[in-house]
């Protein structure tokens, strides 16, 4: 059964940094892509950063260009998001999920299949 489950999140005040983690199980993650999305309140949800199985090649949304890092362990099953320099504007809950069309981040440009999402967690940017 195929289920992905995210941790690392937590409260932090801004220019700090965050390192979150998404565990897969039941699946083999070599061959998917790996997405992070997130959603604050009263915001739609938004894509952030993605790795794609085949070359690990990367996306970046521009407003975290610079300062995220996503970067995979297949060996642990494991997806990582590294956050640093945060802002504000970064507090949301944070999901990472499977790419519905398996090895690639998007099936056109700006456009993203994603489904089996975690649970998320809150990353809560704060002074």
């Amino acid at each position: 059964q195929l289920q992905l489950v995210e941790s690392g999140g937590g409260l932090v005040q801004p220019g700090g940094s965050l390192r979150l983690s998404c565990a897969a199980s039941g699946f083999t993650l070599d061959y998917y892509a790996i997405g992070w999305f997130r959603q604050a309140p009263g915001k739609e949800r938004e894509a952030v950063s993605c790795i794609s199985s085949s070359d690990s090649s990367t996306y970046y949304a521009d407003s975290v260009k610079g300062r995220f890092t996503i970067s995979r362990d297949n060996a642990k099953n494991t997806v990582f998001l590294q956050m640093n320099s945060l802002k504000p504007e970064d507090t949301a809950v944070y999901y990472c999920a499977v790419s519905t069309v398996q090895a690639i981040c998007q099936v056109r440009p700006g456009v993203f299949r994603f489904g089996s999402w975690g649970q998320g967690t809150q990353v809560t940017v704060s002074s």
